[in-house]
């Protein structure tokens, strides 16, 4: 991504920052916004920018420091304004969104929140005087995924199921983003899919009120916000997916719901929280879910020459 385009990014996001840290934010060194993925704000504590690897303080000048008594001080009303903001003066209307933990706001970034749970018959119905907000850029990089294009498709031009696994922050979704475009769009490894993504942390398509806010293509149906089983689930009974990508499997619903897909002569292309096969293959359940041979493609990701960075490739023909 350009340094043009990040800065239209960074302008977009600051109105949702409190006056102050917008100000800290707008006078830091271009290069270093180009790299920033993170900002989080902490009540009494330092204020972070993730940029890259490193999740470094800033100064009240927006520069860069390592000594942590020179950075910015981040203040309750900091917190406070920019809760405000990410919630249109409203924080009622966002309750569902609260209660899971994260706002999505234009754009398809998604705000992190911290602070006191409320819970009611043992789950967490809301989240009040709130301690921190993590604000992370959503970045959609086209492109990216086209290299793996030829080790997901078979020779009858159709995706082959594949899961993809990655510690986190490796680049994942961001892959998925544009595969999921790709797919949907055809491209010169296969003719246009119809294709559902099953969104439950509303990252893959960044939807807002309604709106998907990534390019997913336009044979792409979005279930925003839906459990992975029950959404996969509802996408064969009523959407006819010829493709369902979904991100970060791992529970005995989600191995149950995937089994479901295949028999429907669905793919399914999805992630798993994991460094590489032999960490996947310790856990029972993705263990028979391998041995079913549910995937015919396996694509392990790392950071170690940037995110995306692909490690293995192993296919199951």
């Amino acid at each position: 991504m350009g340094f043009e385009s990040q800065r239209l990014i960074i302008d977009a996001i600051i109105p949702y920052l409190s006056p102050p840290v917008g100000r800290i934010i707008r006078t830091v060194e271009p290069q270093q916004l180009k790299r920033l993925e993170e900002i989080r704000l902490r009540n009494g504590q330092p204020l972070f920018l993730k940029i890259g690897e490193q999740e470094l303080a800033v100064n009240k000048q927006g520069e860069l420091v390592k000594d942590l008594r020179h950075a910015y001080i981040v203040q309750g009303e900091d917190i406070y304004r920019t809760i405000l903001a990410i919630s249109d003066n409203s924080l009622y209307a966002f309750e569902e969104e609260i209660r899971r933990g994260f706002i999505t706001i234009p754009g398809g970034h998604r705000v992190g929140l911290a602070g006191q749970a409320v819970m009611e018959s043992g789950q967490i119905k809301t989240i009040k005087d709130f301690s921190s907000v993590s604000l992370r850029i959503a970045r959609q990089v086209k492109g990216c995924s086209e290299p793996l294009l030829e080790h997901i498709y078979r020779q009858q031009r159709c995706p082959a199921s594949t899961l993809f696994l990655s510690a986190p922050r490796c680049g994942k979704t961001t892959i998925l983003r544009d595969l999921t475009r790709n797919i949907a769009e055809g491209s010169r490894w296969g003719p246009p899919c119809t294709v559902s993504v099953i969104d439950e942390r509303s990252e893959l398509g960044g939807t807002y009120r309604g709106q998907v806010q990534m390019d997913l293509g336009c044979r792409t149906d979005v279930l925003d916000g839906c459990p992975k089983a029950q959404g996969m689930m509802m996408a064969i009974r009523a959407l006819g997916p010829q493709v369902i990508v979904t991100d970060e499997i791992g529970r005995r619903e989600d191995v149950e719901a995937l089994q479901e897909c295949i028999n429907a002569g669905v793919a399914v292309i999805t992630s798993l929280h994991a460094r590489d096969l032999e960490e996947a293959q310790r856990r029972p359940l993705i263990r028979e879910l391998l041995s079913m041979g549910v995937f015919q493609t396996l694509i392990t990701l790392s950071r170690r020459q940037g995110p995306g960075t692909v490690e293995e490739i192993v296919r199951w023909d």
